[in-house]
């Protein structure tokens, strides 16, 4: 057992309950446990540095849907050379219950709480941080993270547990995290592997929350 893990992660997909363009088929929370965050976070700045040498105007942080295919490239690399392991939870926006989805936040925390509940138990730390994106969160969802978070450390008792919701430019470790969740969500929201075949050995679980389910809501 570890003293302490840190667990980052960051959201794929969008709140738009409906068949419209641009409305996502799924909603993924992408978690990345790390025991250790330094040398990844001097790695990546390293990574910055070193483009800029090179004249690759890159202005950061790394963001997996902005980036082009050769920088995507050098920062998975980084990634597959770390000991870091992955979690996520997909969940099928059309098969949500109506009052699950009645909010954001309440989905959120929803969220939150079935991916932490498969996450904690399975962490082998005494503390655990856990940071979550807050780019483009309201204040709501963050509170809606605390809870679903805290929900299940209470469950599971012999953890002590840190929350926090930071800028994504503030700490690679969320920019891993990024790259991890794009990963995942093209392979379910395009059919597109490529991409999650570089972290497949880091990955720990892609948990389809409502597979048995049959009825779609809308």
């Amino acid at each position: 057992m570890f003293s302490k893990v840190h667990i980052f992660a960051d959201e794929s997909g969008n709140f738009d309950f409906s068949r419209r363009r641009g409305a996502s088929r799924y909603f993924i929370l992408t978690a990345v446990a790390f025991k250790e965050c330094s040398t990844i976070n001097a790695q990546l700045q390293h990574l910055r540095h070193q483009m800029a040498w090179e004249g690759i105007d890159h202005p950061g942080p790394f963001h997996a849907s902005h980036d082009p295919g050769p920088v995507r490239d050098r920062v998975f690399q980084i990634i597959e050379s770390h000991d870091l392991y992955v979690d996520a939870l997909i969940l099928e926006k059309a098969k949500a219950l109506p009052g699950i989805r009645s909010t954001e936040e309440r989905f959120y925390q929803y969220a939150w709480y079935y991916l932490m509940k498969y996450v904690a138990p399975r962490t082998p730390a005494k503390e655990l941080l856990v940071v979550s994106a807050s780019v483009g969160s309201k204040k709501k969802r963050r509170l809606a993270f605390y809870s679903g978070v805290q929900d299940v450390i209470r469950q599971v008792g012999r953890i002590t547990c840190r929350t926090a919701c930071w800028d994504a430019g503030s700490d690679a470790c969320l920019q891993v995290a990024d790259y991890c969740g794009w990963a995942i969500q093209r392979k379910w929201e395009s059919d597109d592997a490529s991409a999650s075949h570089r972290i497949a050995t880091k990955v720990r679980s892609e948990f389809d929350l409502w597979a048995r389910g049959t009825t779609l809501y809308y």
